[in-house]
């Protein structure tokens, strides 16, 4: 084991929404901030190859668990928000006020920061416009989302938007990021973090590996961003026992069908939506990219629906799922639908089954099962207090594994306002000022081979 001598005033692992959040709010205070992240930092191309790397790769960025269900995270600087949909769901105020965290302020900072409006007219997908209209003439409550989108930047037909937006438009974490490496952070691409070092019940630094070798760094503030799955295998290592259990995945499914007069399926995904809250169900439109439709129908031997693409129109049914599973390691978990979550997501099924029909729909089926965005893995109140702090001092924790109950919406807005007032706990104060605020920059990696010399 080669040691560094190097030490930081915070190390942070990971590069998503919370993580980046912490580094950026950390790093415009002066603070020096070392990023490790296991993934890549390459120029986002917005294709599907690249998309495979990042998020396709079995056993690394998707995992199966029971009933071939199929789970996707991003492995990259940025995390999943580079694979998201860029949606801005209203975070739970009044769960987490119930926990004693109370993320009002963070809300409307968040709301400064990021672009996180409803779509103009003009960026509607044809299939997006096609499902409100015929959502709103059936008498469902559907609305047009808050996107964390830059509209001026955005391209309505180049359909890039779940491969990771090269134009800019899409907000990221690497946005967060670039700020933070522009403010005097440094980051280390594919440095896989292993655990935590431990002395006298303090975090004091972590071991990561590089390449074939194992280094260490060293903070007096640790925190895990390492995602729901990533954070809670770190944190066994590290000697806190019992995280990874009862957490939720969020399953969702598709239903499809082909409207003759459509005659574009390109476009951005979730324009609009239903939200169930009684039932724990959400439904919106969502335009697939070509070869994600095809790998879906597939899937469900839906040969024939396959040629057919641009009249086509697709709805997702996401659920609020029970909370169950384990995470095994950082390679497999186990989690099944019970009948209760199934259960939801047929019920949503018939609702979209519905509104498709009710705007002329043909040949209309379902995708099999997915998920996205697990959490609940290190919950609040069990593995983390009200500071997101573990029971080792100095050692916190950053991302969607915190969440203390299952939710069934897009976390990022959550995981963003929690960065924000963790930074704001461990700089010891209660506002960060306006004027720090910096500018997006261009990422600054460490120059190549500099990161495995010890220091």
């Amino acid at each position: 084991m080669k040691y560094s001598r190097k030490e930081f005033d915070a190390i942070v692992v990971g590069s998503g929404p919370g993580s980046a959040t912490v580094a950026r709010e950390l790093s415009l205070n002066g603070k020096k901030v070392l990023i490790l992240e296991w993934g890549d930092n390459d120029p986002v191309k917005g294709n599907f190859s690249q998309t495979i790397s990042r998020g396709l790769i079995p056993g690394k960025g998707m995992l199966v668990t029971g009933q071939a269900l199929g789970m996707v995270r991003g492995i990259t600087t940025g995390g999943s928000s580079l694979l998201y949909c860029a949606t801005a769901f209203d975070p739970p105020t009044a769960m987490l006020k119930s926990y004693g965290i109370d993320i009002t302020t963070e809300i409307d900072e968040v709301r400064k920061d990021i672009p996180n409006d409803t779509l103009s007219d003009e960026l509607m997908s044809p299939a997006g416009e096609r499902f409100m209209e015929s959502a709103l003439d059936l008498g469902y409550n559907c609305k047009k989302l808050n996107k964390f989108i830059y509209q001026n930047k955005c391209k309505p037909d180049c359909q890039r938007c779940l491969y990771g937006c090269p134009y800019g438009a899409k907000w990221n974490a690497r946005n967060f990021v670039n700020e933070a490496l522009e403010n005097g952070a440094t980051i280390m691409n594919h440095a896989k973090v292993d655990k935590v070092i431990i002395e006298h019940k303090k975090a004091i630094g972590v071991e990561y590996k590089f390449g074939k070798d194992y280094f260490s760094a060293f903070a007096p503030k640790i925190i895990i961003g390492a995602g729901g799955i990533g954070s809670p295998n770190i944190l066994r290592k590290s000697g806190i026992h019992g995280v990874g259990y009862d957490f939720f995945f969020d399953p969702l499914i598709y239903v499809l069908g082909k409207i003759k007069d459509v005659k574009s399926g390109r476009g951005l995904s979730m324009c609009s939506g239903i939200h169930f809250p009684e039932d724990g169900i959400v439904m919106t439109d969502f335009n697939l990219p070509h070869l994600m439709k095809i790998m879906f129908d597939l899937e469900v031997f839906k040969f024939v629906q396959s040629f057919s693409y641009s009249n086509v129109v697709p709805i997702m049914i996401k659920v609020r799922d029970s909370l169950g599973g384990r995470v095994i390691n950082d390679r497999l978990i186990w989690k099944r639908l019970i009948e209760s979550d199934k259960h939801k997501l047929n019920k949503g099924a018939e609702h979209a089954k519905k509104i498709l029909e009710n705007a002329g729909a043909t040949d209309v089926y379902r995708s099999w099962y997915l998920a996205a965005h697990p959490g609940g893995t290190v919950k609040i109140g069990e593995h983390v207090n009200s500071d997101l702090e573990t029971r080792f001092a100095n050692l916190y924790v950053c991302d969607c594994s915190v969440m203390p109950e299952e939710w069934g919406l897009p976390p990022t807005m959550t995981i963003l306002c929690l960065g924000k007032r963790l930074a704001k706990h461990l700089l010891g104060v209660k506002q960060i000022a306006d004027e720090k605020r910096a500018t997006s920059a261009a990422v600054k990696n460490m120059p190549p081979g500099e990161e495995r010399v010890p220091y």
